[in-house]
C-alpha cells in the first residue's frame, strides 16, 4: 500500500467534503419527494372550496386516475360513493371548519372504474400566518384489508348469533317435551301450573305432572333435577317418565318416590352422580267432607304452602324426606292433609326462595319466611289466581331469578251454597 493510500484511509470519515454534502442534501430532497409520491398512504391537497390541487401517486394508482383527470378538475367529494358524499357534506366538512381537524372517519372511495375502495381519512387545515386558512390537507391509508376482517368478524357474528338461536330454540323444544303439554281436568279440582325459564341458553331441570290413575285417583309430581343441560334434561325425563309407571303399579307416595330413588341411584351412582328433589302427592276424592284427600311424599323438596279458605296459610311439613337418588335406601314418609272447598295448595321448586332480590333475607335470597308472608296475603285464593301472582312475583325479580321455577297449584273450588254462606 502507498503512503498516499495510507494518508486517504487515515481521513475522518465525519469530515465530508462540500461535494459530498451538496450531494447528500440533494438526496434528502429527491427522497422527501419520493416519499411524498410513492409512500404507503394517499395524499392529496385541496383548496378550501374542495378543488384538489395535489395528489400523490399512491392514491392515482389506487384509483386509476392520471394526474391532469383530478388536479384542478375534480373536487375531493367528488371522488366519494353517494353515502360517503352525503356523510361529507353533513358531518366531515363542518367538524373540519369548526375544529381545524377530524380523523379516523371510514369512507368509501370510487374508482376510475366504478370499483369501491374503502378507505380511512384524516383531515388538517393549513393556515397562513395571519390564522387564515389556505388549505386542506388529507392523509388516505387503505381499508381493504381492515374491511375484508372486519366483514369476517361480522360473518363470524352472524354464525355465531344463528347458532344461538338454532341453540335456543332446541333448548326450549327439548324444555316442552319435559313438561305436559296441557293439564289435566281434574273434576271437582281447579289445577293451574307455571314454568319460568331463567335461561334460554340451557335446559332447566324442573318438572311436574298431573295424570289420572285407577279408582278415581290422581298422581301428581313436581320436582328439581341438579344441574342444567343436556345431562339434567336426561335425568329430567328419566324421573318424569318413571313417576309415572311406578305410579300405575303401586299408586302409594312412598312406594313411588322409592321407585324413583332405586332408578337413579343404579343409573348415576359412578362419576356423575345425579339426584333430584321431589314432592309426589295422591289426590282422592272426598264425599263426606266435598274436598279432596292429599297424600303427599317429599324426597328433600321444599314443603307445599297451603292456604286456607280461612284467610290462613302456612308450610305442609312432609318430614323426613331425603334426596332421591344419593342412598341405595333413602327414607321417605308420607302425610295427608284434606283439602277443603275453598282450599289451595302451591307446590313450587326452590328457583322461587333463592331468588335475589334487592329487600330479600339476609344473603340477598327471597327465603321461606318472605314466601310464607306473600301466601298470607294472598289467601283465600284460587289455583289461578295463586299462579298468576307467583309470575308476577317472579317478573319483580328480574335477573335475580337465576334457576328455572316451576309452581303448581291445586284449589278445590267452592260451591254455590258454599259462596253465599
Amino acid at each position: 500500500m502507498s503512503m498516499a493510500d495510507d494518508t486517504e484511509d487515515s481521513k475522518d470519515p465525519l469530515q465530508r467534503p462540500a461535494d459530498q454534502d451538496a450531494r447528500f442534501s440533494e438526496l434528502l430532497e429527491d427522497s422527501a419527494e419520493d416519499l411524498y409520491e410513492h409512500a404507503p398512504c394517499g395524499y392529496l391537497s385541496t383548496l378550501l372550496d374542495g378543488r384538489i390541487a395535489k395528489i400523490n401517486t399512491t392514491l392515482l394508482d389506487w384509483l386509476g386516475y392520471e394526474r391532469g383527470d383530478l388536479v384542478g378538475r375534480r373536487s375531493f367529494s367528488e371522488l366519494l360513493t353517494v353515502g360517503g358524499r352525503l356523510y361529507h357534506e353533513t358531518h366531515f366538512a363542518p367538524l373540519l371548519r369548526m375544529q381545524g381537524e377530524i380523523s379516523g372517519i371510514a369512507l368509501e372511495l370510487k374508482a376510475s372504474d366504478g370499483s369501491r375502495l374503502p378507505v380511512v381519512v384524516t383531515s388538517t387545515v393549513k393556515t397562513g400566518s395571519d390564522g387564515e386558512a389556505l388549505l386542506i390537507r388529507t392523509t388516505i391509508f387503505d381499508a381493504r384489508e381492515r374491511r375484508a376482517y372486519e366483514m369476517e368478524l361480522l360473518r363470524a357474528r352472524q354464525e355465531a348469533d344463528l347458532e344461538r338461536n338454532r341453540l335456543k330454540l332446541l333448548n326450549t323444544t327439548l324444555q316442552k317435551t319435559l313438561l305436559p303439554p296441557v293439564m289435566e281436568n281434574v273434576p271437582g279440582l281447579d289445577v293451574a301450573a307455571h314454568y319460568h325459564i331463567a335461561s334460554t341458553d340451557e335446559v332447566g331441570g324442573d318438572f311436574y305432572d298431573l295424570f289420572p290413575l285407577a279408582a278415581g285417583t290422581w298422581g301428581m309430581f313436581l320436582g328439581d333435577v341438579c344441574g342444567k343441560g343436556a345431562a339434567a334434561a336426561a335425568v329430567t325425563s328419566l324421573a318424569r317418565y318413571t313417576l309415572r309407571a311406578a305410579a300405575v303399579y303401586n299408586p302409594d307416595p312412598a312406594a313411588v318416590l322409592g321407585n324413583l330413588n332405586t332408578v337413579l341411584n343404579h343409573e348415576y351412582n359412578g362419576t356423575d352422580p345425579r339426584f333430584c328433589t321431589v314432592v309426589f302427592g295422591l289426590l282422592t276424592p272426598d264425599p263426606e267432607w266435598g274436598g279432596f284427600r292429599i297424600t303427599l311424599a317429599s324426597g328433600g323438596h321444599p314443603p307445599a304452602l297451603l292456604m286456607r279458605a280461612d284467610g290462613t296459610a302456612d308450610f305442609l311439613p312432609t318430614p323426613g324426606g331425603q334426596l332421591i337418588g344419593v342412598l341405595p335406601d333413602a327414607h321417605i314418609s308420607t302425610a295427608t292433609v284434606r283439602l277443603a272447598p275453598g282450599d289451595t295448595l302451591l307446590l313450587h321448586t326452590d328457583g322461587l326462595t333463592e331468588a335475589h332480590t334487592a329487600a330479600g333475607g339476609p344473603d340477598g335470597r327471597y327465603g321461606d319466611d318472605a314466601l310464607l308472608d306473600f301466601g298470607r296475603a294472598l289467601t283465600p285464593t284460587t289455583a289461578s289466581g295463586a299462579i298468576v301472582a307467583v309470575r308476577d312475583l317472579l317478573d319483580t325479580f328480574g335477573t335475580g331469578v337465576d334457576d328455572d321455577t316451576a309452581v303448581l297449584a291445586i284449589h278445590v273450588p267452592r260451591t254455590l251454597s258454599e259462596e253465599q254462606q
